[in-house]
């Protein structure tokens, strides 16, 4: 993981670099200039708007009782589209502004959600193989557990508690 990040912030900006010098060839450098600052500011002001949206979507669920789930994945990538488009840069703009669309977002929180289902299905796997007979109705010896199979539900109570 560490690897990922240090190619990623080391690329990144390489990358960037060469991109802005390829556009200013074609441009100018005070166009590319401006491009960038406006592209900025732009970008800073709709994931300012998105992110009062969301917020205000996240006070709305919570307020139904119900968990902000969906939206509190597009604050944090709204987060992130802000930060890449204040960010100098081509592909920072490129990517900062493809996070700004509803629909891209959706098609990403989807994946997440998919991959956060297999890593926690991982987890909790290696948590009960780590302690035999820890899950009821599962045998205490390893070799007789079962791998849970797809669509498995696990069944939990909770109790609400109100200020009212």
């Amino acid at each position: 993981m560490f690897g990922r990040l240090l190619l990623l912030f080391i690329l990144t900006p390489l990358v960037e670099l060469w991109l802005l010098m390829l556009v200013s060839e074609r441009l100018g450098a005070s166009t590319t200039i401006y491009l960038v600052l406006v592209t900025g500011f732009v970008g800073a002001s709709l994931a300012r708007r998105q992110g009062m949206q969301t917020w205000l979507a996240i006070q709305r669920e919570t307020q139904q009782g119900r968990m902000p789930a969906a939206s509190l994945v597009d604050a944090m990538m709204i987060f992130v589209a802000g930060v890449l488009l204040i960010t100098p840069g081509i592909m920072t703009d490129v990517v900062g502004f493809s996070l700004l669309v509803p629909p891209v977002r959706a098609m990403l929180r989807n994946r997440f959600r998919a991959s956060f289902q297999v890593q926690a299905a991982a987890q909790v796997q290696g948590f009960a193989s780590r302690f035999p007979g820890a899950n009821p109705g599962q045998p205490a010896d390893p070799a007789e557990q079962q791998r849970p199979l797809p669509g498995d539900v696990i069944d939990v109570e909770y109790e609400r508690h109100t200020d009212e």
